[in-house]
């Protein structure tokens, strides 16, 4: 029984995630219920189920894949800080290339920040994320897990390249072409000079390591 849950969890997550913000679903939602109320209510739909999902992989049965070493802590710990510098670089601010951009219209493609080292962001976090997790346990439940996710993030930055490219046609080109000749290296320094954002994704990072062992009972320090 507790595979089969992990496997409902499983196959419920991705239809609740991605059907939802598909037309012609997700226009209706927003017509009958208004932005406010769809932005609500798949936030905590999503949560909702990502933790059932999360909660039924620590149910499922126990198949060790590889032990646990020491040293797996560090590891883990180095990429999450990545993952958390990202994240905050990443957050809120102007992406008309992928999703969770803000304010898309205002993007500057000649000081493009963290879109100028990487053109979906989020995504790769969530990879890097699903990536070190996978490495931190080491049993079948969460391989599944964890390795979907990060193949779902993985595949997903050409799935919404080629839904842009069909949206903007020409503009899509025109701000890629005038991002790259902005320079790769020079929007990489240029993430230095944000240090209130990295400085939220430090903070960010230090809340996760004190959080872990409250939310998910394993400490990320002690292992």
């Amino acid at each position: 029984m507790d595979w089969i849950e992990f496997s409902l969890a499983l196959i419920v997550f991705f239809p609740s995630h991605g059907t939802l913000i598909r037309p012609p679903i997700k226009p209706w939602l927003v017509k009958l219920i208004g932005t406010g109320g769809f932005t609500f209510g798949y936030s905590v739909l999503s949560i909702g189920v990502l933790a059932w999902l999360i909660s039924a992989a620590g149910r499922a049965p126990f198949v060790s894949l590889w032990y646990w070493q020491p040293w797996h802590n560090h590891v883990v710990l180095t990429i999450m800080l990545v993952v958390c510098l990202i994240f905050a670089l990443a957050i809120g601010r102007p992406n008309p290339f992928s999703f969770g951009g803000s304010k898309n219209a205002a993007f500057d493609p000649d000081r493009p920040g963290i879109v100028g080292v990487m053109r979906h962001p989020l995504l790769a976090a969530l990879a890097l994320w699903a990536l070190a997790h996978v490495f931190a346990n080491g049993d079948l439940a969460h391989l599944i897990m964890f390795g979907t996710f990060a193949v779902f993030a993985m595949t997903g930055g050409s799935i919404i390249d080629r839904r842009k490219k069909r949206t903007m046609d020409a503009d899509w080109d025109e701000l890629r072409r005038r991002v790259k000749q902005s320079g790769y290296s020079k929007a990489l320094v240029s993430l230095l000079h944000e240090p209130f954002r990295l400085l939220a994704g430090v903070a960010g990072y230090a809340a996760l390591i004190f959080a872990h062992p409250y939310l998910f009972g394993v400490s990320p320090i002690a292992g």
